[in-house]
């Protein structure tokens, strides 16, 4: 009879998944031989600790829409692998969290150390993962086990889609499975199929007639159009009609930023000229996006306007619509489908000429795509020439991944993406150390593109140790590290009271070395252009270590201003 692991593994492949990431231990490891003889349909990818693979399998969701599993010992996967689920939870990508309690055969309820069973002197894993899950249950029997991963593929996938999580008391992996399990089991084809709900038609056609006769519309793209991968369709429907696009963090580039349609990514952080379009827009449309305060300057008076401006929202989920704002019209759909449904209207192309004016003139009037000219100490760098190179090195191939701080709002204020969909970026939680395994998890899905991190020193450190796993993999990931020995942000906002923000200077292009990658370093504007291009002619994991100027800030790329 075949075990409970294997049974697993069998449900895992049945599903489609064909990507694990882990650091194995307990009753984890007890599954590595299952795991082992599915190799062939299931790759498992060995990570240096869970806060990684959780990373890793969450971005693998992300960009194929299809979860990859998360696997590894109960009390450290409800720790430190949260930083994945807790950002698939909020950015809706999908992954399955595949863990046990660590009862040691039984042992829960006395005790034994490590034990997640929620019993007296133990940890619970369920009541740390129900929070940041859409679905997790307690598998206690090998029947069990095989349906409740046939549920948590279920509920990963289906919109909105996030994370699930299936916790196995650890004696049953090893457990043999009857073929007369009590409940029956039947093939997962069965509980996964669905049909997606369409946009209702009267719907659509209110909305194509309130863009024809406005004047000035803007569609602010979130989150859904990125994980419809409908980027290039909204741009184009956008062209068309001289509609603009401004977007949300999250969906940052999901259209070219060079589109005449584009005003660039909202919020104190973002682009002025987007802020502004929104702000003297009579009609905003928001598709797939919260509208949540983060990027809509904290709710700024002037940005959004219910009864002044005609507001509409669109979502795969009915209870997003009128969530932070009251709106006009609801409707629910994913937005792939709504753009495919207003494709065949007319949407104001006899208006285009003047819309497009309008968005060239406000582009101009806001400096749109201009970056200032900011010095640095000598042998040092200033981050606007960190994000000066990279505008000139990006091509259609890139894939740029993001992490946190004060290089993070200088590539979301000053960088324009030139295609659409190349920008990886942790919108959910916004978390330090995402950026490194993130890249390399793109590298994984897209072994034809060229990828690079924009990172900082801090969240860097973090988890550096990714660049061991691109090694044992084969990965050529460059990450551009903005070293600036400390918490830039978070200088910034102390200001002069500078306090436990001060890192000790690291030589990450050694480190990268020591781990079996390259290493470049960069002290002057003009080699950081010639860095990039030689680190991915290079190969391999590549660290360029980029001596940022410590005094170097992010006010210069917030836009506080009035809006009117």
């Amino acid at each position: 009879m075949p075990k409970t692991s294997e049974m697993v593994v069998s449900t895992l492949v049945e599903s489609g998944i064909t990507r694990a990431f882990t650091l194995p231990g307990l009753g984890i490891t007890w599954s590595l031989p299952a795991f082992r003889a599915r190799a062939d349909a299931l790759d498992v990818v060995l990570c240096r600790n869970e806060w990684i693979a959780s990373v890793m399998a969450q971005v693998v969701g992300r960009l194929t829409r299809r979860p990859a599993v998360l696997m590894g010992q109960g009390p450290w996967i409800t720790t430190m692998g949260g930083m994945g689920i807790i950002e698939a939870h909020f950015a809706g990508s999908p992954l399955v969290v595949l863990t046990e309690t660590s009862d040691y055969d039984g042992y829960g309820q006395m005790g034994v150390y490590q034990t997640m069973t929620g019993d007296f002197n133990g940890a619970d894993a369920m009541a740390s993962l129900r929070p940041i899950t859409k679905y997790c249950t307690y598998a206690t029997a090998p029947a069990e086990a095989v349906y409740g991963v046939q549920m948590a593929v279920k509920h990963a996938t289906l919109p909105r889609q996030g994370p699930a999580a299936v916790v196995l008391k650890t004696p049953i992996i090893r457990q043999e499975m009857p073929a007369d399990t009590k409940p029956r089991l039947y093939p997962s084809a069965g509980y996964h199929a669905h049909t997606p709900a369409r946009p209702d038609a009267d719907a659509v056609a209110r909305l194509a007639a309130l863009l024809a006769g406005a004047e000035r519309p803007v569609i602010v793209a979130g989150n859904g159009v990125l994980a419809a991968r409908a980027g290039a369709a909204l741009q184009r429907l956008a062209e068309s009609s001289g509609i603009a696009v401004a977007t949300s963090y999250n969906a940052k580039g999901v259209v070219a930023e060079t589109s005449p349609a584009a005003v660039g990514m909202l919020g104190t952080w973002g682009a002025p000229t987007a802020n502004r379009a929104v702000a003297r827009a009579d009609l905003v449309v928001m598709l797939g996006a919260s509208m949540g305060p983060d990027y809509t300057r904290f709710r700024d008076p002037e940005l959004i306007r219910p009864g002044e401006q005609t507001l509409v929202q669109v979502d795969v989920d009915p209870r997003n619509a009128g969530w932070v704002y009251p709106v006009d019209l609801a409707i629910t759909a994913d937005a792939g489908d709504l753009l495919d449904a207003l494709a065949g209207h007319d949407l104001g192309s006899d208006r285009r000429a003047s819309r497009i004016a309008a968005l060239d003139a406000l582009r101009e009037e806001t400096g749109f795509g201009v970056l200032p000219g900011l010095a640095s100490a000598q042998g040092s760098v200033h981050h606007v020439d960190l994000v000066r190179a990279m505008q000139g090195f990006l091509a259609r191939e890139d894939l740029v991944a993001l992490d946190a701080g004060a290089n993070r709002i200088w590539a979301t204020h000053g960088l324009r993406m030139p295609y659409p969909e190349q920008l990886l970026v942790p919108g959910g939680t916004g978390a330090m150390g995402w950026g490194t395994p993130a890249a390399a998890a793109a590298k994984l899905v897209h072994p034809e593109r060229r990828v690079t991190c924009l990172t900082g020193d801090g969240g860097f450190m973090m988890t550096m140790q990714t660049i061991s796993t691109c090694v044992q993999r084969g990965l050529d990931v460059v990450f551009l590290v903005s070293n600036n020995a400390g918490l830039g942000m978070v200088r910034d906002n102390l200001g002069p009271e500078r306090y436990a923000v001060d890192f000790a200077d690291v030589d990450f292009a050694r480190v990268a070395e020591g781990l079996g990658g390259r290493g470049l370093t960069v002290t002057h504007p003009d080699q950081i252009r010639d860095a990039l291009e030689q680190a991915h002619r290079i190969g391999g994991p590549v660290v360029v270590d980029a001596k940022v100027d410590p005094d170097a800030g992010h006010r210069e790329a917030t836009d506080n201003a009035p809006l009117r």
